[in-house]
């Protein structure tokens, strides 16, 4: 039965490969989350790339049309993790790390040749605001967007931000940071300022879908969440990152378009390399016990 244990051991040999999770990005989110044209950036999916390296998983990225859309395959189980923030709604279909990635302060934008007169949350109801598909911003503005309905959702923060420096909406909530980098690269962005007083403070957190394998392992997630906070590397992921989103990854019209085709070439390339491996390495394993049982038969066979 000699030929038995090596298809056995060939077996088992490709069952070693570490397994792969599908990680959802929309890659407009900078220093967090951005492209270059070609790949994800950002400390977004650094983080997670550590996480799952810790765990024994590879990652995937998955890079879809917008931000409601990866909520939704998360729902669904067809990718196992996003980054984001945590809420009533959401927590029915994703489980959250309690150890945070990111404090983020959200901020309203707005056009400074067209000023807010603003004191409290209800006041905006006589603005027109505009949000990407998919975004939420805390109980309290989600009731008021869904009461007020003088929103309007477009996919592209590229787009959003065009349409307030054009005055065709009157202001954005937008997290501070990530807002203050993105307008800096666009035309007319010097028009566009934030508001002192924050909409909301609010902590960016892994996410695992609860139909994902991953979800056993949230324990672990945090604790390596920690060490990296401890460590200083969370920190320092984001510095660099604003770094070179300032050097090389300025917004682009159909940014998240062209690196998710891109990401997706990519991968497709690494599926080839991976399954070629396999094949090299098992065939000889194959061809080994194929001639192992044919000696075998052969002795059986014989008078």
């Amino acid at each position: 039965m000699r030929w038995l244990a090596l298809l056995a051991w060939g077996w088992c040999s490709l069952g070693l490969a570490a397994e792969t999770l599908r990680y959802c990005d929309y890659p407009v989110y900078p220093p967090v989350s951005w492209s270059d044209g070609q790949a994800v950036r950002g400390l977004a999916p650094q983080v997670v790339k550590r996480v799952l390296q810790e765990l024994g998983y590879e990652m995937q990225v998955v890079v879809l049309g917008n931000w409601k859309r990866c909520l939704m395959d998360a729902a669904s189980g067809r990718v196992d993790l996003v980054l984001a923030y945590r809420t009533g709604e959401r927590q029915h279909y994703l489980a959250f790390a309690e150890a945070p990635v990111l404090r983020e302060e959200v901020a309203l934008f707005y056009n400074r040749h067209k000023p807010l007169a603003v004191k409290r949350l209800a006041d905006l109801a006589g603005y027109r605001g505009g949000l990407l598909f998919g975004e939420s911003y805390g109980t309290e503005f989600d009731r008021f967007v869904t009461r007020q309905g003088r929103i309007e959702y477009v996919s592209d923060s590229r787009q959003n931000f065009g349409k307030l420096i054009r005055q065709r909406i009157d202001f954005i909530p937008y997290e501070r940071r990530t807002g203050r980098l993105f307008v800096a690269g666009m035309p007319g962005g010097e028009a566009i300022v934030d508001a002192p007083e924050p909409l909301a403070v609010d902590y960016l957190r892994l996410a695992v879908s609860r139909r994902s394998p991953l979800l056993a392992r949230l324990d672990d997630i945090d604790r390596i969440l920690l060490a990296l906070q401890a460590d200083g590397s969370l920190q320092r992921w984001l510095e660099e990152s604003e770094r070179d989103y300032r050097t090389q990854g300025r917004p682009l019209e159909g940014t998240s378009k062209n690196v998710g085709e891109a990401v997706s070439a990519r991968q497709k390339q690494a599926k080839k390399r991976s399954l070629r491996s396999v094949n090299e390495h098992f065939e000889p394993v194959f061809n080994a016990a194929m001639a192992t049982q044919v000696v075998f038969r052969d002795a059986l066979e014989a008078p």
